[in-house]
């Protein structure tokens, strides 16, 4: 952004005081800054943004416009991206969702495989089931098996439900071909947010094999698909990106040849840090010796994220003063409803504000309307 914190501060506190809270602020410049900081660290690879994250259309937008190319995991996602296309000639838009979209999840609807096979786009697959539905209901599809593969030490496992054992794959790859269908890629998740960079390493390598044997079994495969995992510095925890960078670099260009076309699927790395949420202090209480907030946002809404997506986001004050541990709740009448009893805070009032920073990915993503309370506002900066 270019502006010193307490600048920053003073500009997400007058956005709150004019829109109310409570207000989910989106940076654009971030967002940028992050893809531009992704493909100068993997130039070999094409960033697909995990719409997931964060669905927000103008994220999308803004993402278009920098380049970037787009993972979808349902319809709706995928029409949000389509928007951004649909002015194009019917070639430019063909070679667009061609080129630069991936219908990444590996179950899919009937009625949205009918849906898809107008637009012909790349979709993946785990399992035999799932190859004779795209077969009946979406046959112009072009294909990317997904295998499984080590989740281990990453905050959000998925290797329990998707993804084919290795030992499957070639097999796999070889029936859909008998079934008329192209495979075009192999794919793979070692978990979000990924601290281990060990399980990359072993997916590069199982990938690998399974290139080889396919490719010996008279089918080569031309795409390969890192996934996701990319961390965010959300704490001194976090493993750099740089370092991870570095090592898929060396090992991507040691297994797998120039030709080999390679895609990746950041989400929360592109819109974590762009985040901000400010909420408001609607109630005080001292409970068992401690002082409680009560925040006009929750774990039903923006914080939604402390329990799908098991990340920890810390409260901040404007206000200056000893902290001391405080628990903070939501609004909803729901004891569910538990940001954290373990808050640093200053003693504050009723009607004060405080904030959650790199909240950006897998927080307004699945808010509700439960009691009745509507997501936060979003207001987005530096478009």
């Amino acid at each position: 952004m270019g502006k010193s914190p307490k600048k920053h501060l003073e500009r997400i506190k007058r956005i709150a005081k004019k829109n109310g809270t409570p207000v989910f602020i989106l940076d654009h410049e971030k967002i940028r800054q992050n893809y531009r900081e992704f493909k100068e660290s993997l130039p070999r690879i094409q960033a697909y943004y995990a719409v997931k994250a964060n669905s927000n259309p103008e994220i999308v937008r803004t993402l278009y416009r920098m380049g970037a190319s787009f993972d979808v995991a349902s319809f709706p996602e995928f029409m949000i991206v389509h928007n951004n296309i649909k002015r194009l000639s019917r070639k430019a838009r063909q070679d667009f969702i061609w080129d630069k979209i991936i219908y990444a999840n590996t179950i899919k609807q009937v009625e949205t495989l009918h849906q898809l096979d107008q637009y012909k786009p790349l979709v993946t697959y785990d399992n035999i089931a799932e190859l004779r539905k795209i077969k009946k209901h979406c046959p112009h599809a072009g294909l990317c098996l997904r295998i499984r593969v080590p989740n281990t030490g990453s905050m959000v496992e998925l290797s329990s439900k998707f993804g084919a054992h290795p030992g499957e794959a070639v097999d796999l790859i070889l029936e859909a071909f008998n079934l008329g269908l192209v495979v075009e890629g192999i794919s793979f998740h070692v978990g979000s947010q990924c601290n281990n960079f060990e399980n990359y390493m072993q997916a590069l390598q199982l990938s690998a094999s399974i290139f080889r044997e396919s490719g010996s079994r008279g089918h080569t495969i031309k795409i390969l698909d890192i996934g996701g995992g990319f961390p965010v510095r959300y704490n001194n925890k976090a493993k750099s990106f740089r370092v991870l960078a570095r090592r898929l670099n060396a090992e991507i260009d040691r297994l797998f040849p120039k030709d080999i076309e390679i895609l990746a699927e950041p989400g929360r790395f592109m819109v974590a840090n762009a985040g901000t949420l400010v909420a408001k202090v609607i109630g005080k209480a001292v409970r068992d010796g401690k002082t409680c907030y009560y925040i006009d946002d929750g774990i039903y809404h923006t914080f939604s994220g402390v329990i799908f997506d098991h990340c920890v986001y810390p409260i901040k004050a404007f206000k200056d003063g000893e902290k001391k541990v405080s628990a903070v709740f939501g609004p909803t009448c729901d004891a569910l409803d538990t940001i954290s009893v373990a808050e640093e805070l200053p003693e504050l009032e009723l009607g004060d504000l405080v904030y959650a920073e790199n909240i950006g990915a897998y927080s307004i993503a699945s808010s509700t309307y439960f009691n009745g309370f509507p997501p936060a506002k979003v207001v987005h900066i530096n478009r």
